[in-house]
């Protein structure tokens, strides 16, 4: 499947190229303005609503910081090292391919914002498996990494989240009181 994608992904037109490359960063950076926005929205809200928000990118690292121990254990090699023809170049050898980190991201954002954000579910989680899916199609990553990277960073960036509001709610009633008009 993977060489079907890569072959497939050559043939497209260079727009699309670079569409895949920059698009899966670009994505990260809207899924930031997303929790940002996320907490302004939460901010006269009850300081539990607001506290999933800032949890949420929290959440996110700590998937992140799960997906790097995988891949260390794990320690598969790219496909791209394969001498396959990719889009994208291929990292460096000590950088693994399973899961795929930019997978879990995507995923946990998607899941994070929506554990804030219920109405964001039908926009972020189609964006996250497009972005999920570019790492792919440009080359550096077989199907099953970006599977595995979507359900880790899905499941377990709102657990970690929802682990947290408890510490973060307090903090966010003092930063609310400190801030508040006397």
């Amino acid at each position: 499947m993977y060489q079907d994608i890569v072959g497939f992904a050559l043939s497209t037109p260079e727009w699309l190229h670079t569409l895949a490359e920059v698009g899966t960063d670009a994505g990260l950076f809207l899924f930031a303005a997303l929790f940002a926005v996320a907490a302004w929205r939460a901010w006269r809200a009850p300081a539990r609503d607001l506290a999933l928000v800032v949890a949420g990118p929290a959440g996110v690292v700590l998937a992140y910081i799960v997906s790097e121990v995988v891949k260390t254990l794990v320690q598969e090699d790219r496909p791209c090292r394969g001498g396959v023809a990719t889009i994208a170049a291929c990292p460096p050898l000590d950088d693994w391919s399973f899961p795929s980190n930019h997978a879990v991201i995507a995923a946990g954002a998607a899941a994070a914002l929506t554990l804030a954000w219920r109405r964001l579910a039908w926009t972020v989680f189609p964006l996250a498996a497009v972005m999920a899916f570019s790492r792919v199609f440009v080359g550096v990553h077989y199907p099953h990494d970006v599977a595995a990277g979507f359900l880790l960073g899905a499941v377990l960036a709102p657990l970690f989240a929802l682990l947290l509001v408890g510490a973060v709610t307090p903090a966010v009633r003092l930063v609310r009181t400190r801030l508040s008009p006397r």
